[in-house]
């Protein structure tokens, strides 16, 4: 079960289970490693998953039978919720940004031309909003609109998958299979991520401070948006029935805009000797979220146990 939903037993929150956790801990070359990676059904892991245990039954809990979303021509989170969401029935469509393509990016192309959702391309953010009235129109059903997710699934509602993950933390850390982390590092390229850490561990009673190491530049991400969402987050909890009394500002976590390089989605030297250090250890991560993250890491001389969430998590060619 949730332990959301073992913690707020009456509360108003639909889930369901599509991975396995908790995912592991462990101590890697001084700071300790939680592998989300491994989190979701079939090999298919990371925080894309965890955001839709909570995305998709709220969507039919919202009576929709199409989910828009949002994300650049290479997105994790367009194809994760092209994939679960057919499972589930929805009809997905996506509105995609370019970014600099290499291999990784041609590649998720692929996979995304492959998933079964309509895919609409665009040049740039500003097209893309402007086609959203538009979007949002074509494929309403009736007089439903789809029920539109921001990019990332970075929602009040998808940010729980990550309260979920920081409760998980917090039992780990109770039951002796890691230290209570100074740090939690993650990367920032919508802010659910974060903002479920920073909410959940002060939920948890945990002094853990998120670090988000930001690599986006399409939209604002600083702290005071990251904590904002955090905020929004606890109060849907309390609108659906959980008794947090927790309130997030922009002083209870940091941002690093450091490790983004160029542009979204542009490498560094640093997250490429990250990607390579990693590959070394057996962890597959990929060059624009988690890299920069590790390398962000790497860099640390923090005080304290540093904690760093791996969220990569492709699916395997043979199911996409």
């Amino acid at each position: 079960m949730s332990l959301l939903l073992r913690r707020f037993p009456g509360a108003d929150l639909p889930w369901t289970r599509l991975g396995r956790g908790p995912t592991p801990v462990r101590e890697l070359d001084g700071f300790w490693l939680k592998d989300e990676s491994v989190f979701g059904d079939g090999g298919w892991g990371g925080n894309k998953v965890r955001k839709l245990e909570w995305i998709l039954p709220d969507v039919r809990r919202r009576k929709r039978g199409t989910l828009l979303t949002v994300g650049g021509i290479g997105t994790h989170w367009g194809l994760a919720a092209a994939l679960y969401g057919r499972e589930e029935g929805l009809r997905v469509v996506l509105g995609l940004v370019d970014q600099p393509v290499d291999d990784h990016v041609r590649e998720q192309t692929r996979r995304l031309d492959a998933s079964g959702a309509v895919v609409h391309r665009f040049r740039s953010v500003a097209r893309l909003r402007a086609a959203a009235p538009f979007l949002l129109t074509r494929y309403a059903d009736g007089l439903r609109t789809p029920a539109y997710l921001p990019a990332g699934g970075s929602s009040p509602v998808g940010t729980l998958g990550y309260v979920e993950t920081a409760l998980e933390i917090a039992e780990q850390v109770r039951s002796g299979l890691l230290p209570e982390p100074a740090t939690v590092v993650t990367a920032v390229g919508s802010g659910g991520t974060a903002a479920g850490l920073t909410l959940g561990l002060r939920m948890a009673g945990l002094r853990s401070r998120v670090l988000g190491v930001v690599v986006n530049d399409s939209f604002r991400l600083d702290a005071v948006t990251v904590a904002r969402l955090a905020d929004d987050t606890a109060s849907l909890l309390r609108t659906r029935g959980a008794l947090v009394d927790v309130r997030v500002g922009p002083d209870d976590l940091d941002a690093d805009h450091a490790w983004l390089g160029a542009t979204y989605g542009a490498s560094t030297p640093e997250s490429e000797a990250a990607l390579a250090w990693a590959a070394e250890q057996g962890l597959h991560l990929e060059p624009v979220y988690t890299a920069k993250a590790l390398a962000a890491v790497r860099a640390r001389s923090a005080a304290g146990p540093v904690l760093f969430l791996q969220t990569h998590g492709p699916r395997p060619q043979s199911r996409s």
